[in-house]
């Protein structure tokens, strides 16, 4: 079990993809650019490759662990999280019901 504390410690947001990238040498990531409503957009490093295609992707809502310790995977910096749940072997991105402004807070 995990204590209510440490859930509460759990930054998760809204956030917006803006930009998909392929990069050579992550087979089934892919590096996405996102709007967390901050000044600057996160970097974020995806598991959907082999499920998505970038055009499924570009402008959906996403709910995103934003306060996860940055993560280096072969030279590119992934600076948080995407949700998703797994059915079967394909992931099913978790999404707000309703448009909301990115960097809105899930709780």
């Amino acid at each position: 079990m995990v204590p209510f504390s440490d859930f509460q410690n759990l930054d998760l947001r809204i956030g917006k993809i803006e930009n998909v990238e392929e990069v050579e040498g992550l087979d089934k990531l892919y590096k996405l650019t996102v709007d967390l409503g901050e000044p600057t957009k996160r970097t974020l490093l995806a598991g959907l490759k082999d499920t998505h295609q970038p055009y499924e992707l570009l402008g959906k809502l996403v709910v995103v662990v934003a306060n996860l310790e940055p993560r280096e995977i072969k030279g590119v910096k992934s600076e948080g999280m995407l949700l998703a749940a797994i059915s079967g072997e394909k992931p099913i991105i978790l999404i707000p019901e309703e448009e909301v402004k990115p960097g809105s807070k899930v709780c």
